[in-house]
């Protein structure tokens, strides 16, 4: 990593050297980027830092709350994740994807709009808050990019702290954005009977019996929301067979239904009712979200309101179900979203240093009025 300037902003500083961190979801460098937050906070006498311990020891989720809150004082959380997606051919960037580099207003590298930006900008804006006072919070976790899988620890480092609202740092080019569907991820198997490619009608040919269920999609009870929009179905892998020459017995295809609903077991009742079908397993649910544009906090959001929802998911999916009923949640970050698990990933320097104005705008307000 080329080494800051001296005259760089500490937002800036603190996003190059997160951004030099290779945190591919699944490596050590996921738990390297949070013991980095966790430096930052290093004698702030106002914060508490807490980690989440995983399977093999190293901690999956961190949540940075005040040492003392009074118990009628709900927290402003700020939630983001550590992990980016792969670098799949480093050859192809202008820069090194973890070199951080700087070339007129745009930092270049993997994770610098997914999510770093609005990591750096979240941990700075906290960070002073805190020092004020302020009932804010910081939650990273783990495994964002492939299920929100470290999201259910911060949940836990959540419990027994009352929640206000959550923003969720995302790559919105600084739009608040209300929401976005959540997801069901299914695994859905039919079975055959195996024989010589020579005699197929000795056998029962899983892949047929696939393909025939997958000509009724057009059957499933999709739904509708006035602001998310429609549901929908993309069918991304299919497996199933070895040779030609042997008639397939195992046929799976892997679905990736996007869902306006919480209760998702008409959709998976709908999967599971067909005759080929011989198993369904759900690999992912995560819940719809939605603010109401007429909520009384988003009035003070120092930014302008998307008119769309997001069109991926974020961890909002799994802290949702922990909060209660009315509880804001936006997705509010300056990543652009245009460049997101791009090569030449990217995010605007202006962009962050008005992040930071903009949370510590939105986290004294908090104060003022809770």
């Amino acid at each position: 990593m080329t080494a800051p300037t001296l005259s760089a902003p500490p937002v800036i500083a603190l996003l190059r050297d997160l951004v030099a961190i290779d945190s591919t979801s699944g490596s050590p460098g996921e738990a390297a980027v949070l013991r980095r937050v966790a430096a930052e906070f290093e004698g702030v006498e106002e914060a508490r830092v807490a980690f989440a311990p995983g399977a093999d020891g190293e901690p999956t989720a961190l949540l940075v709350s005040p040492v003392v809150v009074g118990a009628d004082r709900p927290l402003l959380v700020f939630a983001s994740h550590a992990d980016v997606v792969p670098v799949t051919d480093a050859s192809a960037w202008t820069h090194d994807p973890f070199s951080s580099t700087v070339v007129g207003d745009r930092l270049y590298g993997r994770g610098a709009s997914d999510m770093k930006s609005g990591l750096a900008a979240s941990i700075v804006a906290v960070r002073d808050l805190l020092r004020q006072g302020a009932p804010v919070a910081l939650a990273v976790s783990t495994g964002e990019e492939v299920g929100c899988l470290g999201a259910p620890a911060v949940v836990d480092l959540l419990a027994g702290l009352r929640v206000g609202a959550v923003v969720i740092p995302e790559s919105t080019d600084g739009q608040v954005v209300l929401g976005h569907r959540g997801a069901l991820w299914a695994t859905v198997r039919t079975s055959g009977v195996a024989a010589h490619g020579s005699t197929p009608e000795r056998g029962h040919n899983a892949i047929l019996d696939l393909v025939t269920v997958l000509g009724r999609l057009d059957d499933l009870p999709l739904s509708s929301h006035a602001d998310l929009g429609r549901e929908t179905v993309n069918v991304g892998v299919v497996s199933g067979g070895s040779v030609p020459n042997i008639v397939p017995d195992v046929c799976e295809a892997r679905i990736d239904l996007r869902v306006v609903r919480d209760d998702v077991d008409e959709l998976v009742d709908w999967w599971r009712g067909q005759p080929e079908v011989t198993d369904v397993r759900v690999d992912l649910d995560l819940a719809a979200v939605w603010t109401p544009r007429d909520h009384p906090w988003l009035a003070g959001l120092d930014a302008p309101v998307s008119e769309a929802p997001a069109s991926y998911f974020t961890d909002a999916s799994v802290l949702v179900r922990s909060l209660e009923d009315g509880v804001p949640v936006v997705v509010w970050g300056p990543g652009d979203p245009t460049v997101v698990h791009t090569v030449d990933e990217s995010v605007s320097v202006e962009a962050v240093l008005r992040a930071v104005e903009q949370f510590g705008h939105v986290g004294g307000r908090w104060a003022v009025e809770h």
